[in-house]
């Protein structure tokens, strides 16, 4: 690694340690509401970094997402709520590659070899298949990618697109509560519509893992 591309990644992470002291009380939702609407323009950005900064530190991404939907709406939510995720996965995926290798293997332990071994075969389908099937936790996830050989750039653009439909649903959910607890209009529409969206996601695993499956099988056929 360049030493100006190691210095980066070494200021991101006294940012993030230096952030979580000063507002390590912003991971609850409601706090985070409100915390992120005092900024007024400068919202939408500031609530991209805590996302980054809470994926690098283990936050609860569901919660993270959930806000995301409720303080910026289903269009944009989901586009901030993706950013942020991206942004903090690809932090992760640099910081275990290049800083804390040891620390992110100690943490893997146990799946770390199925991790290797999958994108060893897969390449970029098998960080599609883990970003669309929570297999893994994601936090620990994105740390543990980065011992894999995968290119960054495989990585990171494989996280966006999968990552996005996870994003939009959970996007459009919070905004949803959020609309429930304002007493917004068509509340009932799109409470059936967010159901619908959280049922459809739920089938996703299930639709991946069969895909596999019937794909694993005709190689297999064909080997024979």
């Amino acid at each position: 690694m360049k030493p100006i591309k190691r210095w980066l990644v070494i200021v991101f992470a006294l940012l993030v340690a230096g952030l979580m002291w000063r507002y390590g009380d912003v991971w609850d939702m409601a706090a985070l509401q409100m915390w992120v609407a005092q900024f007024g323009w400068w919202a939408p950005v500031a609530f991209i970094l805590i996302y980054a900064v809470g994926t690098l530190a283990f936050a609860p991404g569901l919660a993270l997402t959930l806000a995301g939907g409720a303080l910026f709406g289903p269009y944009l939510g989901p586009l901030y709520n993706l950013t942020g995720a991206t942004i903090g996965a690809t932090a992760a995926f640099l910081i275990a590659r290049y800083l804390a290798a040891d620390w992110a293997a100690q943490r893997a332990q146990g799946w770390s070899r199925k991790l290797l071994d999958g994108v060893a075969a897969e390449g970029w389908r098998f960080i599609a298949f883990v970003r669309l099937v929570p297999l893994f936790p994601f936090n620990l996830l994105n740390y543990a990618l980065g011992l894999t050989p995968v290119r960054a750039s495989v990585y990171v653009l494989a996280s966006f697109v999968f990552m996005a439909p996870g994003c939009f649903v959970y996007s459009y959910v919070g905004h949803v509560g959020q609309q429930a607890l304002s007493g917004g209009d068509a509340l009932l529409q799109q409470s059936l519509a967010a159901l619908a969206l959280l049922a459809t996601l739920g089938f996703v695993p299930t639709f991946i893992k069969r895909l596999r499956s019937a794909q694993d099988g005709r190689g297999g056929s064909s080997q024979n």
